[in-house]
């Protein structure tokens, strides 16, 4: 529990989903778990931009981690962010179907991670 006022806690929640590559990367993330080879396949960006921009989420209290052998798999601590960013995006303007058409949880084929391709049992 935190001891500092609750406009505090909101406005460092606020900076850290303030820029679109964060948001697009939580939206990515969803209500699953994604590493960053995940997301570098889906988002198209850098894995080292894609890194310092998870280290600022995580740093912000928004992901957590599992290590599942050479791969970080990052999830949202409280994945019901997910519904007040599409709140928001309605707020001002855009459809439900818009703001969730950003959520990309499926396995991408380009992908290497365990979850995107599975090994044979």
């Amino acid at each position: 529990m935190s001891t500092r006022p609750i406009e505090e806690q909101i406005s460092q929640i606020l900076r850290a989903v303030s820029t679109p590559v964060r948001l697009r990367i939580l939206m990515a993330i969803g209500e699953g778990e994604a590493c960053v080879c995940h997301l570098e396949t889906v988002l198209g960006m850098r894995q080292a931009y894609i890194s310092q921009q998870l280290m600022s989420l995580r740093d912000a209290g928004l992901l957590e981690t599992r290590r599942e052998g050479r791969y970080i798999f990052y999830r949202l601590t409280r994945p019901e962010l997910l519904s007040l960013l599409i709140e928001i995006g309605k707020l001002f303007g855009a459809s439900a179907a818009e703001a969730e058409s950003l959520l990309n949880t499926d396995p991408h084929p380009k992908c290497c991670c365990p979850l995107c391709n599975p090994l044979p049992d």
